[in-house]
């Protein structure tokens, strides 16, 4: 059992954290159109990540949240490294319901992938912790949207184009032109959705305060 209340809450959000960071990697090798634009479908599961991330921030500070970007980095590298070998393993012919081509195209993503996921989430996390205390040492306990907002607004733009550069530009498999659009078109889905969120981080607050402080 947990020791008081405050580690229950660390654990469930970490559990959450986790599974969302791991699943956006392991899905962002697809690329879907916005309009006429592209973005990966990774950032799909980012949201839930956005608000963890600033719960965990607010309860648990610095620390807490660079020790658990450190698992989770390394946690997204062992799934790699599970993938990997699960594809040198022949499918049984005839038997298995999946193919090794099915299998390669949906898991087999490139290495220039793997790198660029897990550094664009080590350095936007960084970002994300450095400047969420830089705001709520200006703020203190007041503007809880200013500090989860805007950490997020600057970590998540880093993210979106380290991620492509590496993966898709570097490799050249994105043209220059691509990867501009690409890139400000991931950033702005993020935005949005970081600013629409808002109110699931006052929830939030709301919940663990009323369960911490539950007699």
């Amino acid at each position: 059992m947990f020791k008081t209340k405050k580690d229950t809450v660390y654990v469930i959000l970490a559990g959450i954290f986790i599974t969302n960071a791991v699943v956006a990697e392991l899905i962002g090798g697809k690329l879907i159109h916005i309009g006429p634009y592209v973005m990966s479908i990774g950032i799909l599961p980012w949201p839930v990540v956005f608000v963890t991330t600033d719960l965990i921030n607010e309860y648990f500070g610095e620390k807490g949240v660079k020790r658990l970007s450190l698992i989770t980095a390394c946690l997204i590298a062992y799934c790699f490294l599970i993938l990997f070998m699960a594809i040198k393993i022949p499918a049984a012919q005839g038997i298995s319901t999946v193919t090794d081509g099915q299998f390669f195209a949906v898991f087999g993503q490139s290495l220039w992938i793997i790198i660029g996921s897990i550094t664009a989430f080590i350095v936007s996390q960084l970002i994300d912790v450095t400047i969420f205390h830089f705001l709520k040492n200006k703020t203190g306990q007041k503007m809880i949207w200013l500090r989860s907002t805007g950490s997020t607004i600057i970590s998540q733009f880093f993210d979106s184009f380290i991620v492509l550069g590496i993966a898709f530009w570097m490799t050249g498999k994105m043209s220059t032109e691509m990867y501009i659009s690409s890139g400000f078109t991931g950033y702005f889905v993020k935005l949005v959705i970081a600013i629409l969120l808002t109110p699931l981080i006052y929830l939030g607050h709301y919940l663990i305060e009323k369960y911490i402080h539950e007699k």
